[in-house]
């Protein structure tokens, strides 16, 4: 079993920055396989960002050039950098861990184990 814990959340300026860390215990994940989602009040999970099995990063349209996706193999650990957010990026982060290991799946359904999240508010 995995147990993913993400921190770093909080209130934050438009245009400020914000660090998110996930980090994964219980065995030894691949990096690869995990990614970030957001869920804003009333609408659906969704893709925020990934790794992949190549080192490519992916990222959505919506935060792609302001967010930045890494990881520290030997914590364990995945972070994502908020840059120049805005209210709109205002959700529930969620760090996740995807089931298939050479996947580069952006599908929430994909994802095998889940954080509770961590709540970024921006404020205009």
């Amino acid at each position: 079993q995995v147990q993913l814990v993400e921190s770093g959340g909080g209130l934050v300026q438009a245009g400020g920055s914000l660090r998110l860390s996930c980090a994964a215990s219980g065995r030894t994940l691949s990096r690869y396989r995990m990614g970030w989602f957001r869920q804003a009040s009333g609408k659906d999970r969704e893709f925020v960002a990934r790794m992949s099995r190549s080192g490519s990063t992916y990222s959505a349209d919506s935060v792609k050039g302001r967010f930045t996706i890494s990881a520290d193999n030997a914590e364990n650990t995945v972070y994502l950098q908020m840059n120049s957010v805005k209210p709109e990026d205002t959700a529930v982060y969620y760090c996740a861990v995807d089931r298939t290991q050479f996947s580069t799946s952006r599908n929430a359904r994909d994802m095998e184990y889940w954080g509770k999240g961590t709540l970024v508010t921006v404020s205009s």
